[in-house]
């Protein structure tokens, strides 16, 4: 098995900041896992939400019932930044989901009642009616969208990331991978990809490459500071964040580009007031200044779509 030494100065650096460790897809303790210290208290909480009126025409498009009650019930999963995160308070919710979920509710006139839910829970708790929404950095792919509806907002994906002395340099083929230990978080995209990918390394004649799956978000990142883990597989928005402020980590690149949207039980009707809203958020401004805020132009979408095509994966 190819393994990597950590040089001392690098395993220093790691130490320091293992605090900010981000994978945004994974569950856990919200409140266990919320980054500490400076990088906290670092995370932006300016109000770009305020300036988003209410949608008119997408409040129509809402049911009856729900216009009535003037709620919704959503899920979140609070993990890391720029997704989502906790204020050093450990209860106000920040992040591109939290921003987002909040212009939309504002642009259909609802009140939000959110609820923390881990990650791994909350598509299934969809579909049994416990919740109306759910954010999460969701990922669409064609076996979600079996049984979930999507309204995107945003296009982040699968990335890689490593310690500063490791000699990979980018992963554009999972076959780099065979042989390493790969860290990521359960019932994401980044196990699907690896578990359905692991016949590579043996039709290449090469080691397997070992999964190491954490429900916590900040775990995948201590494996990797403590050399259990070789390379941390998250989101590209996550990791780009993470190594910019984490000394001794640095960014592969990105494997593959995904839609993500807002979750709702199959067949929900609240997709069409959904879309309608994020994309007069769109056109007032509201949706720039949000990914401004979070700094991630790179993420924009040209329009909300109800639960696109899975876009397509890397042959490699």
């Amino acid at each position: 098995m190819t393994t990597h030494r950590r040089t001392r100065p690098a395993a220093l650096a790691l130490t320091a900041a293992a605090a900010l460790a981000l994978t945004a897809c994974s569950g856990g303790d919200p409140a266990a896992t919320a980054p500490a210290g400076a990088a906290r208290d670092a995370l932006p909480t300016e109000d770009v939400v305020a300036g988003a009126g209410r949608n008119e025409a997408a409040a129509k498009l809402l049911p009856a019932e729900v216009r009535e009650r003037g709620t919704l019930t959503l899920a979140a999963s609070v993990g890391t930044p720029p997704s989502s995160a906790y204020l050093p308070d450990g209860r106000t919710v920040v992040g591109l989901d939290a921003d987002f979920a909040a212009a939309v509710a504002k642009a259909l006139g609802l009140e939000l009642k959110r609820e923390a839910a881990g990650f791994e829970v909350i598509l299934p708790a969809l579909g049994s009616g416990k919740y109306d929404v759910g954010t999460g950095n969701f990922g669409v792919t064609e076996e979600r969208r079996k049984a979930i509806d999507f309204v995107t907002y945003i296009n982040d994906g699968q990335g890689f990331a490593a310690r500063a002395d490791s000699p990979l340099k980018a992963v554009t083929d999972l076959t780099q991978l065979c042989g390493l230990k790969v860290a990521t978080g359960a019932g994401t995209t980044f196990e699907q990809t690896l578990e359905k990918n692991k016949g590579r390394c043996a039709e290449a004649g090469k080691e397997p490459y070992e999964v190491n799956v954490f429900n916590e978000s900040g775990a995948p990142w201590l494996s990797l500071r403590q050399g259990r883990s070789d390379v941390v597989m998250s989101t590209i928005n996550g990791i780009r964040y993470a190594v910019e402020r984490q000394p001794g980590t640095k960014f592969l690149n990105e494997y593959r580009r995904l839609d993500v949207g807002f979750a709702f039980r199959k067949g929900s009707a609240l997709t069409p007031a959904f879309q309608a809203a994020v994309n007069g958020l769109k056109a007032d401004g509201t949706y720039d200044r949000i990914l401004r805020k979070w700094g991630v132009t790179a993420s924009g979408i040209e329009r909300s779509e109800i639960s696109p095509p899975e876009l397509p994966a890397p042959k490699k």
